[in-house]
């Protein structure tokens, strides 16, 4: 060591839920830099880019949540009216089927939050993949529904009622493909193990910021159905 100068220390951890895991990252960051050669200046970078991923998520949240606010009090100002071209109808089997899949898939990204902050990577990965899958399937419902609809004469024109379930459930179903985006993208983060502390932390930090926008995408889903299904 030359004089004057000190070797800056690695924050890792030392034991506890990934110790046992096979480390894929051997306490490094992804890509194999070792978090002690970057300096508080890395720190700092880190603590940066999460705070602009939770700002970015709360305000495409509310982006979402004016565009549907919007769209939604169109909805109740026309169905008040009682004009002659209003013709609700029951809503097909798919889009309980996509509720109930909605509902889980919040359950089991809450689970794979929660094994996040345990560091437990096995868990969490199997709980990310799963809930992913259900945002998959969620879609596939939606495609469903709207294959019924069509089978059934039912269009986007001559019945507004019919053009604001189309509306509804194509604008909910892009943003929950946003959604398994940003799941791949936790998921592919949180993938291999990792003793380095500020990994650590960012990871609870994406999951915190992909799990706000999930969870809005399901509770979102619940208002309309509920709208479409007895606010008719």
């Amino acid at each position: 060591m030359k004089i004057g100068t000190m070797d800056k220390p690695v924050r890792t951890y030392s034991g506890g839920a990934d110790s046992g895991n096979g480390l894929g990252s051997g306490g490094k960051r992804p890509g194999g830099t070792n978090p002690g050669d970057e300096g508080s200046a890395g720190l700092e970078d880190d603590d940066i880019v999460r705070d602009k991923s939770r700002i970015l998520t709360l305000f495409l949240l509310l982006v979402v949540l004016m565009t549907f606010g919007g769209l939604i009090g169109a909805y109740v100002v026309i169905a008040t009216n009682n004009v002659l071209e209003w013709r609700p109808f029951q809503l097909p089997l798919p889009v309980w089927i996509s509720t109930a899949l909605i509902i889980v898939s919040s359950f089991t990204y809450h689970l794979a939050q929660d094994a996040v902050h345990r560091r437990d990577t096995d868990a969490s990965r199997r709980y990310f993949v799963l809930t992913s899958a259900m945002g998959g399937m969620f879609i596939a419902s939606q495609l469903l529904a709207w294959l019924e609809l069509v089978n059934r004469g039912l269009y986007v024109y001559g019945n507004p009622y019919a053009g604001f379930f189309y509306l509804f459930t194509a604008i909910h179903a892009v943003h929950v493909l946003g959604g398994i985006v940003a799941l791949g993208a936790v998921t592919l983060r949180t993938w291999h193990s990792t003793l380095d502390l500020d990994e650590v932390e960012y990871r609870k930090g994406l999951a915190t910021s992909v799990g706000w926008y999930w969870h809005f995408m399901g509770a979102l889903w619940l208002v309309l159905f509920v709208m479409l299904g007895y606010f008719k």
